[in-house]
C-alpha cells in the first residue's frame, strides 16, 4: 500500500512538474519522500535480474509463453521489494533473448 501511495507521488510530481507548476510538484515529492522512508530498500536492477536467471533456471522456462512460471517463482522473492511492472518487464527481456 506504501509503495503505491509513493508512486502516486511521484507521478503527480512529474505531472505538476510537465505543467509548470513547480510547487506543488515539490509538495508531492517531499510527501513522497516521507512515504518512502517508511519502505522497506527497493532491490538493484541487478538483484532483480540474478533472481530472474535462477528463477528461469529452476523453471526450464525456454520464452515468452513461460513467463507465469517464472513470475510465480520470484513474485514472493521481489514482494515489496521491487516494481511489479519493472520485475515483469525484466522477465520478458530475459525470455525473449
Amino acid at each position: 500500500m506504501l509503495s503505491r501511495e509513493a508512486k502516486k507521488r511521484r507521478e503527480a510530481a512529474e505531472a505538476f512538474a510537465d505543467a509548470g507548476r513547480a510547487d506543488k510538484a515539490a509538495l508531492e515529492k517531499a510527501e513522497g519522500e516521507v512515504i518512502a522512508k517508511y519502505l522497506p530498500e527497493q532491490m538493484s536492477e541487478d538483484e532483480i535480474k540474478k533472481l530472474i536467471a535462477a528463477a528461469i533456471a529452476q523453471t526450464g522456462a525456454s520464452g515468452p509463453g513461460d513467463m507465469g512460471k517464472v513470475m510465480g517463482v520470484i513474485k514472493s522473492q521481489t514482494a515489496g521489494k521491487a516494481d511489479g511492472g519493472t520485475v515483469s518487464g525484466l522477465v520478458k527481456e530475459a525470455l525473449n533473448k
